[in-house]
């Protein structure tokens, strides 16, 4: 069952999942992905599967980091839209990787991704935010 309305836990949570955001390699992870991971095609946005790929470590710890939180969201951990408006960073994420996601799913897991899309497509400020981000990186694309 979803949460109606965001409480004491809710705030509690987020504030140990920004914690953890702030952990060194978390950090250094988040970094190299948001700074470097700007896939214009599939074989751009695969080629960070694999193994000797310099951004395959920062990938699996960010990209599953954020599985995971959204996961709370999908699952009633945590009020979906109060997750989402505190922790947008990895919509944008997931906006770079909405146009590849079949492609992704198909190297990986048909799971990949899911909690992030629940989000970016079930709660009203997911959707908000994503369509921000859709529209950030299609900019930042064209201009590289």
């Amino acid at each position: 069952m979803l949460k109606e309305t965001p409480d004491h836990f809710d705030a509690d949570l987020l504030l140990k999942i920004y914690d953890l955001r702030r952990e060194e390699v978390m950090r250094e992870s988040r970094n190299a992905i948001n700074r470097d991971y700007w896939p214009r095609n599939t074989e751009e946005a695969l080629a960070v599967l694999r193994p000797d790929h310099p951004l395959n470590r920062a990938w699996r710890q960010t990209s599953t980091y954020w599985e995971m939180v959204y996961s709370m969201a999908r699952n009633g951990v945590v009020h979906a839209d109060f997750l989402a408006e505190n922790n947008g960073e990895g919509l944008l994420l997931y906006a770079r990787v909405e146009p590849y996601l079949e492609a992704l799913r198909q190297a990986t897991s048909p799971r990949s991704f899911r909690n992030a899309e629940w989000v970016a497509k079930e709660t009203e400020m997911g959707r908000t935010i994503t369509e921000t981000f859709r529209a950030r990186v299609q900019k930042l694309l064209a201009g590289k």
